[in-house]
């Protein structure tokens, strides 16, 4: 098989495969990029596996980054793209679950593509469009299936991240998993515990940005592999009708709190800042209407995230009250507010405590617009409250 017409990425990204080849080396798209290209989707990062070992690539190629050389991986600097470059390689065992013990560059495309996770997962392509199919994915993309390539048990136990990914190219991609990949993921699932935290949450939350994310919790659900996530152990995730596609991260698990109230996002070691932002997503959820003092005191992002998880649940709510409040507003935060701490020392105003407390007096004000946020009446509206 062979593609009609190669979007502009291959485009792009085809002066790097000619460069190796003029070398003398093999080099193939492969990966997930193929696989978008055969289903009509959008490409994103493309890969690129080649007969060169890393040190014949960075000679081949004026402006590389070590990005994993010890697995055979260079990026690859061409114009303003990058590409990540790696060498035909088989792997060891994988002692930790995770990442092989050591690799064994290789000369022969099969044996490198036997070492990858799912057949959907596992098409090469040529320069110039030809699909290499070693696996007969292009079946098992045509019935929407997803397969384990090879031994289904060998390849979650290699790495039992892969277990999460099946979930989430089940959810992204609206696959079935087949029945013995899916028997695989439920033996191996207790395997889990051993993957960063960090690396299960990326893949997670891949999951939850899905179009098809409530499939994606139910094969969750289904396989029991909840049962070693942080939070998750006894949930029942199969308890989801909404019906609409999340517009972040921190929006997908704030709608998991709300359901099950039982989680610590800090077990997930999410940052500070996602905590915050999920935290105030959920409380914002609970506010009966919007008002000037709630809307500046979330924001409007917070404030329209937590109605549209309303929206998604089937409660009847005017969308567009946040953003027509938030346009009321004179100030969207303190810095705007023009006289400032300095301004009222000038005029005779002690600092302390006192001051604070004027200065929070001003700015619900200006809130509430009760007073322009405009230096002479500010300091006006002082002299009426400090006489």
């Amino acid at each position: 098989m062979k593609l009609d017409q190669l979007q502009k990425e291959f485009i792009q990204a085809q002066v790097v495969l000619k460069r190796l080849q003029s070398e003398g080396f093999e080099a193939y798209f492969v990966g997930g990029s193929v696989r978008d290209a055969l289903l009509g989707r959008p490409i994103h990062d493309i890969d690129i596996a080649t007969s060169a070992y890393p040190e014949e690539v960075k000679h081949v190629f004026k402006k590389t980054f070590d990005l994993g050389i010890e697995h055979g991986t260079v990026l690859v600097l061409s114009g303003k793209q990058q590409y990540e470059v790696t060498t035909f390689r088989t792997e060891s065992k994988y002692t930790d679950y995770r990442r092989p013990d050591k690799v064994k560059f290789v000369s022969d495309l099969t044996e490198d593509l036997k070492r990858r996770d799912f057949t959907v997962n596992a098409f090469a392509m040529t320069v110039d469009g030809e699909i290499i199919d070693v696996f007969d994915a292009l079946s098992d993309l045509e019935n929407k299936i997803l397969r384990a390539v090879g031994k289904a048990e060998e390849r979650f136990n290699e790495d039992a991240l892969r277990i999460m990914r099946g979930m989430r190219f089940a959810a992204d991609l609206d696959f079935d998993i087949e029945d013995e990949t899916f028997e695989a993921m439920k033996s191996h699932a207790k395997l889990l515990p051993k993957i960063s935290i960090e690396r299960i949450f990326v893949e997670l939350e891949k999951l939850m940005l899905s179009p098809n994310w409530r499939k994606g919790l139910r094969t969750l659900n289904q396989s029991e592999a909840f049962r070693y996530l942080p939070g998750f152990e006894e949930l029942d995730l199969n308890d989801f009708s909404e019906d609409y596609q999340f517009k972040s991260s921190e929006q997908a698990w704030a709608l998991l709190y709300l359901k099950f109230h039982t989680f610590d996002l800090k077990a997930w070691k999410v940052s500070n800042d996602f905590n915050k932002k999920t935290k105030l997503i959920v409380k914002a959820y609970y506010e009966k209407a919007w008002t000037l003092e709630n809307i500046y005191s979330y924001g409007l992002e917070i404030a329209q995230l937590a109605d549209d998880l309303k929206f998604g649940q089937g409660l009847e709510l005017d969308l567009s009250i946040p953003q027509n409040i938030y346009d009321l507003l004179q100030i969207h935060s303190k810095s705007e507010i023009l006289v400032k701490g300095a301004d009222l020392i000038k005029e005779g105003h002690p600092p302390g405590p006192s001051l604070g407390q004027l200065l929070n007096k001003i700015e619900l004000n200006i809130v509430n617009n009760k007073l322009k946020n405009q230096k002479e009446e500010i300091l006006a509206y002082v002299k009426t409250i400090s006489c």
